[in-house]
């Protein structure tokens, strides 16, 4: 079996899994709303709402970063890669919007999805550990 630092037992992997599945709801949902205004660019849209969506996308980036850099193997590394490639592309489209309209929903929902199918492959996984040692 392959050494996780960070999933390293089922119900772990089963909590990431289930972060990422609504996540990556979020992120569907958020593919037919129109453009958003970042920070900086198109329209300076220094609100309240837009300065907190930031600053949520700016420390969730940072702690899955973090967590990447803490992780053992290579899936586990990828899971938490792009879980963090995704708040950043939040990150970005919170600070300068969708000059491109859509690509950053898209991307979004892409990398959520493959942060799925690895979170699956990490918990099927443990659950074949968790059977091989119990037989």
């Amino acid at each position: 079996m392959e050494s996780y630092g960070i999933l390293t037992n089922r119900k772990r992997a089963l909590i990431a899994l289930v972060h990422s599945i609504v996540f990556l709801g979020i992120a569907v949902i958020g593919l037919t709303a129109r453009p958003k205004a970042g920070l900086l660019y198109p329209q300076h849209a220094f609100s309240a709402g837009n300065i907190a969506i930031f600053c949520v996308y700016l420390i969730v980036s940072s702690v899955l970063l973090v967590l990447t850099g803490y992780s053992r193997g290579a899936k586990e590394r990828a899971y938490f890669a792009f879980c963090s490639a995704s708040a950043s592309v939040g990150l970005l489209r919170a600070l300068f919007g969708d000059p491109i309209a859509h690509a950053g929903p898209i991307a979004r929902v892409m990398l959520l999805a493959t942060a799925v199918v690895i979170g699956f492959a990490i918990l099927a996984s443990h659950t074949q550990a968790q059977t091989l040692s119990a037989s």
